[in-house]
């Protein structure tokens, strides 16, 4: 079963955008990430086909790289 996780991010460069996707795919196998930085809340998306990891210690993970982030609600 596929789990998509939406986060509303504060990235607005494409260069740390690229460098994130490149580390969050090396990190949570079975994880794959990509930026909408085109979208006003500067999205990220990971889409795993297994639980690679919770959301909450995801947004914690990408505290480490000055990232924050919070989940964006189903609407």
């Amino acid at each position: 079963m596929q789990t998509i996780e939406v986060f509303k991010t504060n990235i607005t460069c494409p260069e740390k955008a690229k460098q994130l996707v490149i580390l969050i795919n090396k990190k949570f196998t079975g994880c794959k990430a990509n930026f909408d930085l085109d979208d006003c809340d500067n999205v990220l998306r990971v889409v795993s086909n297994k639980d690679c990891i919770t959301a909450l210690h995801f947004i914690d993970w990408l505290k480490n790289f000055k990232c924050c982030a919070e989940i964006l609600p189903d609407n």
